[in-house]
């Protein structure tokens, strides 16, 4: 079911763009022009308030969800803090079993550094949701239920402190290649806008519902396919 979400929100939009790409390029006999590429925002190391979900197999003290402090930092019960200066959010797991291994005798950890950030507008289910540095941007929306059947979805942006930092053709193409949270450098308290429909968008939103119309049974068997 989340394949099939997935692709539908890629189908609501890319497809529109698409196609009338498609037809500029045949008609005019020209290559179409290529979208910017999705912009790396913020390297991808840890910040403060970063969380880091941590699991040691059988040692319960350190297995739960950290905050990253001032350093940046991580403090852990009995072993106290452990910097995270330099350490790529990528590669928190190898990071903290070498650390870990300093203190336990060869432990099974297992980490992933998780990103807070709101979700917002024309979802089913608006909020806060936790989301680990390899998962797609999809995931985000996904997690908050989905659009609505009154949003804008080409219209969506991705926020911080009320500024835009990705929307337009670079946040769809980051949609479109599957792009994740790490790699597009989202921080803690970043934020999906999904706007509502204008008046005036409702002809496109017919148009974007037959395309997602016509690909849902080729979605269904390429899913049930796959399973």
């Amino acid at each position: 079911m989340k394949a099939i979400l997935r692709l539908l929100l890629l189908s609501c939009t890319l497809g529109p763009t698409s196609a009338c790409a498609q037809t500029h390029t045949r008609a005019a006999g020209t290559p179409a022009p290529q979208a910017p590429l999705a912009p790396r925002v913020l390297g991808s190391g840890f910040q403060v308030g970063d969380r880091i979900l941590l699991k040691v197999e059988g040692d319960s003290q350190f297995s739960d969800t950290f905050t990253v402090g001032p350093g940046p930092g991580l403090t852990l019960p009995v072993i106290g803090e452990i910097p995270l200066v330099g350490v790529r959010r990528a590669d928190v797991e190898p990071y903290m079993s070498r650390e870990l291994a300093r203190y336990l005798k060869d432990p099974v950890v297992r980490a992933k550094a998780l990103i807070r950030v709101s979700v917002v507008g024309e979802v089913q289910r608006p909020g806060f949701y936790s989301l680990p540095g390899d998962a797609v941007l999809a995931d985000a929306l996904m997690q908050a239920g989905g659009p609505t059947r009154e949003a804008r979805v080409p219209g969506m942006t991705i926020e911080r402190g009320g500024k835009p930092i990705l929307q337009g053709d670079s946040l769809q193409l980051a949609f479109a290649r599957g792009l994740t949270v790490d790699q597009v450098g989202l921080r803690d308290d970043d934020r999906f806008v999904v706007p509502r429909l204008a008046m005036h968008d409702s002809e496109r939103t017919w148009r974007i519902f037959g395309i997602i119309l016509a690909t849902v049974p080729a979605v269904i068997y390429a899913v049930t396919r796959a399973y």
